[in-house]
């Protein structure tokens, strides 16, 4: 089974995982059902609170995990990322193993500041979101939802159906077909993705 790892810590912001979380821990429709699981991961065990008031407990803790044991690290916005430097670090741990690293809102600001976004294809919230980082890739900047470059996944914090296809697509959780019609229901809303879904039954 291969283990996508979350990252948890404080005011998370609980709308921009849920799609990843849902999609990666439902085995209805994907490739190869029931072969992926999402891994909570925090700094510590201590349990953090998200924006929405949820309280969460990790699974486990970064120094627990090494890019070898994951296939992705996944990392959600949150109101701390000018100063997360524990995940900022597993981020540049994890692709320089060669392994997959999505990120979203602010977490887009600590890849920036990791480096990692100097001389990729990306995209945030807003190109100014970045500037203050100091990071040297704005010429790489993209105005779209979500970007995959060379192993790097960013996206925009209102375009959590995006992401989710995004890191569905680099894993290969689902088909190409799948992924269309999944992507024809909720990021178009229409429900004849639905019944293109169910068609793959």
């Amino acid at each position: 089974m291969k283990t996508i790892h979350l990252g948890l810590y404080p005011t998370l912001a609980d709308w921009e995982f849920g799609y990843v979380a849902a999609g990666v821990n439902n085995p209805e429709y994907q490739s190869d059902p029931g072969s992926f699981r999402i891994v909570t991961v925090g700094a510590s065990r201590e349990p953090i609170r998200t924006i929405g008031g949820v309280t969460m407990v990790p699974d486990v803790t970064l120094d627990d995990v090494t890019p070898d044991d994951s296939a992705m690290l996944v990392l959600p916005g949150a109101q701390i990322w000018d100063a997360n430097d524990e995940f900022v670090d597993a981020a540049l741990r994890w692709v320089g193993a060669d392994v997959p690293v999505a990120g979203i809102c602010g977490a887009t600001v600590g890849l920036a500041r990791s480096g990692l976004l100097d001389d990729r294809r990306h995209t945030s919230n807003a190109r100014e979101q970045l500037e203050p980082t100091g990071y040297a890739g704005a010429a790489h900047y993209v105005d779209a939802p979500a970007v995959t470059d060379r192993g790097v996944i960013t996206a925009a914090a209102v375009a959590p159906v995006e992401f989710a296809r995004e890191v569905f697509g680099l894993l290969g959780v689902y088909t190409p077909a799948v992924l269309d019609a999944w992507y024809q229901l909720y990021g178009h809303r229409d429900p004849s993705g639905f019944y293109a879904l169910a068609g793959q039954e």
